[in-house]
């Protein structure tokens, strides 16, 4: 499947609060953060705010480092959730919806004060 855009650069807000993540989780790899990220605000029933996301971090990654093995399956569900919302799935669509949901989905994650530990963050799926 052709990738919704080729570069991932997130803010610099995302970055620290995936530094945040990353202490209290243990877990070292940016990407994993952002699929969780992804996956938690694509299960939230509200779309995301339109907001502008500025890219003003050092931190970027390719599309294929953020889906690695599940990038497609990550694309079908960005793509079921844009047709649930009303939207196109256009490339263009694709890309900012994909930037609102990741970025959500980190502000959700680092903002949660019970996820103190990776066994939070999984009981997150749970739930």
């Amino acid at each position: 499947m052709d990738a919704p855009l080729e570069r991932i650069k997130l803010s610099q807000t995302a970055r620290d609060q995936l530094v945040k993540l990353k202490r209290v989780t243990k877990i070292d790899q940016w990407n994993i953060l952002c699929r969780w990220a992804l996956c938690r605000s694509l299960a939230e029933p509200s779309p995301p705010s339109p907001v502008p996301i500025p890219a003003d971090s050092n931190l970027e990654m390719s599309w294929q480092v953020f889906g690695g093995a599940i990038a497609d399956p990550l694309l079908m569900a960005l793509k079921q959730r844009c047709h649930n919302d009303g939207l196109e799935t256009d490339p263009e669509t694709l890309a900012a919806q994909f930037r609102l949901h990741l970025h959500r989905g980190i502000g959700y994650l680092a903002g949660d004060p019970n996820l103190k530990s990776i066994e939070a963050l999984i009981q997150l799926s749970l739930d």
